[in-house]
């Protein structure tokens, strides 16, 4: 979650940008730059007080700066975490619970009010602060501990005053915000980042939006099916492919698969909906739902195929790289009982992902569809339902403005949600006129007479309080596979799959989140909210969820593929990953079927770059007659020949892999274009964005080579597939010559496809000197778009690396101090601290750290010890 580009570079008054690049270039020339960096560095080593405890804590940290914390009982275990949380990643969460709160005005002044108005629409801190009151009692002392354990070290590090001592990121917000006052830590501010998590990753919410973008600009709701293909089931074996068992009370909870407006009131709609997809798609990024390459990987594999004969797990989640990045690691350990390692947010006590002594788990997102969208019928602050008219429920908050007065907002929602068109002034002329037929009603709806207007509203399963925090504390100490599902059965959102394995030689899968159950409509289309046939009628229960456990085969993969057959009774989305990666995983594991598979084979797996659309568009581009390319685009389809498919960043001098690099540049810059000329009459804010999605679409109008697709209306002339695929060659031929020299063979995917870790705040600010302070520089990675590897590109923006493996790891049962894991930048968040990208050369040339799990090792291991006295 960053602010965004735009917001920031709104901020970019004279006045204060003049002052900050100054404050900047006189640090960066004088000593006081070495102390302004350095000062905020935490102390790792020696001993430090930390009020509150009951007992002295030791904290180890080891070579990257990861700490081992060791507590003699729970209170002092989770302070001591809170402590060091703050300790090497203060700002980071400062800066998301005001994200979370809708409170960045306070911090970055009028130009965040727009964001704030939105998140405090959504309601994420009020859907968290419901959420607190429903949680058991253990599980607020541990929140409570944890947010003792921050203050303290807030006191200890200049109390309320934001300048001094916590992190370089003040000294610029001083000037920006010299008002700005640091509140304590409350433990509403640690389950309020699950809600923003959960939002980033709805990619249903932007395919509903999407969906009628593409009917808006003229084409039919069968050419926008088109673009949504059904999942390939009969290639793509699901996660389960047989219905969890259910009692014989079971209904089947299948929603009815039709849209809630027809194409003809979507035509009708075209000016309320139109703004409301152009306002979606101009959304900040700490409120903009995940990307393409959103998603992640996850593998178990039984004992009876591992070289050790237990069990191993593998897990890596694809989120947006930041700096530092998402992922915090640590091991807490105490003489209570509570034992764990693996990686946590900062900001929250416990672990999200890792193991205990008895069980490792992993997640990845179960793309469920828990939105939908609904138009409303308002007169006033009243709604239509059937034929009533219902008061909206309002409420009124004040944002406060750093440097100007506060702004007072009202909050409306309907009984499905929030009014989004309330949020931004681009939606509120969407009730302008009214969006349907003459007679007010959609096919097979009715509805009251006409009212004033018009107004968005949005159902999502997150807005309801849950227990999903609660629900990690209780994986974090599951013994077994009934702890572990008694545990999943109270996490919430976001939807996840959980991958699970024991030291008894057990794995499993569990399909966890709060699903809802529709009457009418599939959730692929925007609903008639006046109708209730399209309200939601429940959500499924626990004991239907899908899951697993010792399937016959012994090898579960999850990679945000379909979780179900498409005839299961149980309706989850229609909008999975199309199985690219699933697959790929599947069939290296199947590879290796004939020998045991060791921690070895999976690092290796985990950094497989094979590109999965290539087996499918290189035999036509082969095909394309060579008199339509020309000398030098042929010189550059030619790497495609005998290509092995993969996409190394580089190579060694003369190596094998130079090869395979040049023809990954040339194939992906072909894939760009491609994708450019073919689909240029789609909404210019949504144009494709290359994943695995549009494998599959364009993989199907290949053999269609007179679709209508192919052709651009504005040349007058009618194209047709091998046109299309000769003039995306030409182009990329042009771009590589230009950007990479003449000769094809010395072309190199990593020159193109970058990654640069950037700060989630100051480093998107578009101020040079203020972004060279923050950011780190961009190093070239291997993999692409739905890769196993998964460095995904937006092919509508160029080739940097927008969706990453955010973390890997890999864990067997057999021997947990043989465990291995990265992440993607460092555990600092400190800028220029020694470990605030230390592991970044280790993920990208995929390599794993060691991951101790034995106190002696740990020990051995440490190159600070630090003690905690009360």
């Amino acid at each position: 979650m960053r602010i965004s580009a735009t917001a920031l570079r709104r901020i970019r008054r004279v006045g204060l940008w003049s002052a900050v690049v100054a404050v900047v270039v006189a640090m960066a020339a004088s000593g006081f730059a070495l102390w302004s960096v350095r000062h905020p560095f935490p102390t790792t080593d020696g001993e430090l007080r930390l009020a509150g405890l009951t007992a002295p804590v030791t904290v180890l940290r080891d070579g990257n700066g990861i700490p081992q914390i060791y507590a003699e009982n729970e209170d002092d275990l989770f302070r001591a975490q809170g402590y060091v949380h703050a300790q090497d990643r203060f700002w980071e969460m400062d800066l998301r619970r005001h994200i979370t709160a809708g409170r960045l005005a306070e911090m970055f002044g009028p130009d965040q009010v727009e964001t704030d108005v939105f998140v405090r629409t959504l309601g994420w801190r009020e859907a968290a602060r419901a959420e607190w009151d429903r949680l058991s009692p253990d599980a607020r002392r541990r929140l409570l501990s944890y947010a003792a354990g921050v203050n303290a070290w807030i006191e200890a590090n200049g109390g309320r005053d934001a300048h001094r001592g916590k992190a370089l990121q003040y000294s610029v917000l001083a000037v920006l915000s010299p008002g700005y006052r640091v509140e304590p830590w409350d433990p509403v501010d640690s389950v309020a980042w699950l809600k923003a998590m959960a939002w980033d990753l709805v990619g249903n919410l932007w395919q509903e939006i999407n969906r009628a973008a593409v009917v808006l600009e003229g084409r039919s709701r069968t050419q926008a099916e088109e673009l949504y293909p059904a999942y390939p089931s009969e290639a793509h074996q699901p996660i389960v492919p047989m219905e969890p068992a259910a009692g014989p009370e079971a209904e089947p909870r299948r929603s009815t698969p039709v849209g809630g407006l027809s194409p003809d009131d979507l035509e009708q709609a075209r000016d309320g909906l139109e703004t409301l997809r152009r306002a979606a798609a101009s959304l900040p990024e700490p409120v903009r739902p995940g990307g393409p390459g959103t998603g992640s990987n996850s593998w178990v594999v039984a004992g009876a195929r591992t070289a050790s004969g237990a069990p191993i797990l593998v897990n890596d989640p694809h989120l947006a790289p930041s700096l530092p990045g998402v992922w915090y690691q640590l091991g807490l350990h105490c003489d209570c009982g509570y034992r764990v390692a693996g990686f946590s947010f900062a900001g929250m006590p416990g672990v999200v992902i890792g193991h205990n002594e008895r069980i490792a788990w992993g997640l990845t997102n179960l793309p469920t569809d828990v939105t939908d969208l609904y138009l409303e019928r308002l007169d006033g602050d009243r709604y239509a339902v059937g034929d009533q008219w219902r008061p909206l429920a309002v409420r009124e908050e004040r944002i406060s403005v750093a440097g100007e007065s506060a702004r007072t907002v009202r909050i409306r929602h309907t009984r499905h949600g929030p009014l989004l068109s309330d949020a931004f002034g681009q939606l509120r002329d969407i009730g302008a006129k009214p969006p349907l037929g003459p007679d007010g009603a959609p096919a097979e709806t009715a509805q009251p007479a006409p009212g004033a207007g018009y107004a968005v509203a949005l159902a999502w399963t997150a807005l309801e309080p849950g227990r999903s925090i609660e629900a990690l504390f209780a994986v974090n100490q599951a013994r077994n596979w009934a702890d572990f599902r008694a545990a999943t059965a109270l996490f919430d959102s976001p939807a996840q799959n959980f991958v699970y394995a024991d030291v008894d030689g057990n794995i499993g899968y569990q399909a966890a989140g709060s699903v809802p159950v529709r009457g009418a409509g599939d959730g692929r289309w925007l609903s008639p909210g006046w109708d209730p046939a399209y309200d939601w009628t429940g959500r499924l229960p626990f004991a239907e969820l899908p899951h697993l456990f010792n399937p016959e085969g012994g090898v579960i993969v999850t990679a945000n593929q379909a979780v179900t057959a498409p005839d299961s009774r149980r309706w989850l989305t229609a909008d999975w990953s199309y199985g690219y990666r699933s697959d790929r995983i599947g069939d290296l594991l199947a590879e290796s079927a004939g020998r045991r598979l060791d921690l070895a084979d999976m690092e290796r797996m985990l950094t497989d770059d094979r590109n999965g659309l290539a087996p499918e568009l290189v035999p036509a581009l082969l095909a394309v007659p060579a008199d339509r390319l020309g000398g030098g685009p042929s010189a550059g389809r030619d790497l495609l020949r005998d290509w092995d498919f993969r996409q190394p960043a580089d190579c060694a001098d003369g190596g094998a892999g130079c090869r395979s690099s040049a023809a990954a540049a040339f194939f992906n810059a072909t894939w760009r274009h491609l994708l450019a000329g073919v689909f240029d009459e789609l909404p210019e804010h949504e144009p494709p964005l290359g994943d695995d999605r549009w494998f599959v679409v364009v993989a199907r109008l290949l053999d269609q080579p007179d679709a209508s697709w192919w052709d651009r209306q504005e040349t007058g002339q009618v194209e047709r597939r091998d046109d299309m695929l000769a003039a995306a060659m030409r182009a990329a031929h042009e771009e590589l010559t230009a950007a990479q020299g003449d000769e094809p063979d010395g072309w190199r995917w990593g020159r193109a496809h970058t990654l640069t870790p950037r700060d989630q705040s100051f480093g998107v600010s578009g101020v040079g000197a203020v972004e060279w302070l923050f950011n780190h520089d961009p190093v070239p990675v291997s993999g692409g778009t739905d890769a196993v590897n998964a460095t995904a590109w937006n092919a509508a923006d160029g080739y940097e690396v927008t969706e990453l493996p955010s973390m890997r790891m890999a864990v067997d049962l057999a021997d947990l101090n043989a465990a291995r894991w990265v992440q993607v930048t460092g555990n600092s968040g400190h800028a220029y601290h020694p470990h605030h990208t230390d592991q970044l050369d280790v993920w990208r040339t995929g390599r794993m750290l060691r991951w101790y799990w034995l106190r002696a090792d740990i020990e051995a291991a440490a190159e600070d010890t630090l003690t905690l006295r009360p």
